[in-house]
């Protein structure tokens, strides 16, 4: 199937390689955005072209105020609702009261399981009867992506991820932000290049990557919230369950 999607889709204009998907997976196919640069230049190809894709986003619960802000935005400016899941109240509340507020400072182990209950568990349900699922990632984001393919297999939601700005530059996406005039987080005009929860994304310091403000405490290989990484199986078992 990979290689049927990518003779159909190498040589298009992602605008061409999403009318295409759309059709190809009907009713089956959604876009998640975080509302970053990258998943706002996608969100501008599908709504202003009208392209029949889902848009969702995962809202955790500790969002930045200029994240919502950059929401609210998207859907007045292209008349659209983006739907929202969130976490699971009983996890999240049973997660607080015994490990604290700030659990994911502890250790790697703790944040994952923040991540998990915040993020990987809420976008199962969002992923539940979708075969094509579509992300903003790109190759040069962090030393964890550098391997992105434009189609790949996901094992964990069992579908296929489809990464159209694989070989955009970070120029690219502000040229076509810039150019098409699309909403954008204001804090990246103030050192935030990737933006996650409010507790555990920093602006990103002179001659830092891109994602070195994510989780800055922890090393450089271990920077995913778990989202777009294959997960361990006891991970796997619990969200077949969801």
């Amino acid at each position: 199937m990979i290689q049927k999607l990518l003779q159909k889709c190498q040589n298009k204009q992602i605008k061409e390689q999403l009318e295409y998907l759309s059709e190809e997976f009907k009713g089956k196919i959604a876009f998640s955005t975080s509302f970053g640069q990258e998943d706002q230049v996608i969100s501008d190809i599908i709504l202003k072209n009208k392209v029949p894709i889902e848009i969702f986003t995962l809202d955790t619960g500790r969002m930045f105020e200029e994240t919502y802000k950059v929401w609210d935005t998207t859907n007045k400016k292209y008349g659209t609702k983006i739907k929202a899941y969130f976490p699971d109240k009983d996890k999240v509340e049973e997660m607080l009261s015994t490990k604290g507020t700030y659990s994911f400072y502890n250790s790697v182990e703790d944040r994952k399981e923040c991540c998990n209950i915040r993020k990987v568990y809420p976008l199962t349900r969002a992923l539940k009867n979708i075969d094509l699922w579509i992300t903003g990632l790109r190759a040069e984001q962090s030393v964890t992506r550098t391997d992105l393919h434009l189609f790949e297999r996901n094992e964990t939601f069992n579908l296929i991820k489809f990464n159209p700005l694989k070989d955009w530059s970070f120029n690219d996406v502000l040229n076509y932000l810039k150019e098409n005039n699309v909403p954008y987080n204001e804090l990246h005009d103030k050192g935030f290049l990737s933006i996650g929860c409010a507790p555990c994304t920093r602006a990103v310091k002179k001659g830092e990557d891109i994602r070195a403000g994510r989780w800055w405490w922890e090393s450089k290989d271990k920077k995913e919230c778990g989202l777009h990484i294959e997960q361990p199986d006891e991970i796997k078992i619990k969200i077949s369950r969801l």
